[in-house]
């Protein structure tokens, strides 16, 4: 091929080949939809399970990312460490709360930590308790709402205490042991 041919020919392949580029694919962020929460407030009474001796009272008030949690639980062991989730039913009638099912999950995701990736909507990080077996409970829970009905709604389910701390992997759990408390959530304001 004679240069003179290939001049004439290198344009006609850089468009051919330019051609043969897609465009670049932009993927738009999902939208925000905000969490809207109707009641003003709601409380759990924590009553104990599977013979323990762990009660306490919760107040439920939403905010800008969902709910916050706060109270105080007492009657665990001193300094001990333990799960603490939202579960799927309000029903705390069973001796050992099994009837309130399991972690409130309607996103269906897996079981994991409040703080970090992909958890169930229900989950959050383990309450440490005092030397009295006491603990100070101030917990933000993100992505749920008090009252209205939503997916997301928290109201008529069931806060549950647990008696092993979770892991935060094992599935569908976190591997947390017996419940030792249970209140449902019930809309006060």
């Amino acid at each position: 091929m004679r240069r003179s041919q290939l001049a004439l020919l290198l344009p006609s392949l850089l468009v051919l080949a330019a051609c043969g580029t897609a465009p670049e694919q932009r993927t738009a962020p999902a939208p925000v939809v905000p969490v809207v929460s109707v009641a003003k407030q709601a409380e759990a009474n924590l009553a104990p399970a599977s013979a323990s001796i762990v009660s306490g009272r919760l107040v439920l008030v939403p905010d800008a990312r969902g709910v916050h949690i706060t109270g105080t639980i007492g009657g665990l062991q001193p300094l001990q460490t333990a799960a603490f989730h939202v579960h799927e039913r309000g029903d705390c009638s069973a001796v050992d709360a099994s009837s309130a099912g399991p972690h409130f999950n309607p996103a269906n995701q897996p079981h994991g930590r409040n703080s970090a990736g992909a958890h169930h909507a229900g989950d959050m990080d383990n309450l440490r308790a005092d030397a009295q077996g006491r603990v100070s409970v101030d917990v933000r829970l993100p992505a749920v709402t008090l009252g209205g009905g939503a997916a997301t709604d928290i109201v008529g389910r069931a806060l549950v205490v647990h008696a092993n701390a979770d892991d935060y992997r094992s599935q569908p759990a976190g591997n947390a042991g017996a419940r030792i408390a249970c209140g449902v959530i019930r809309a006060t304001r």
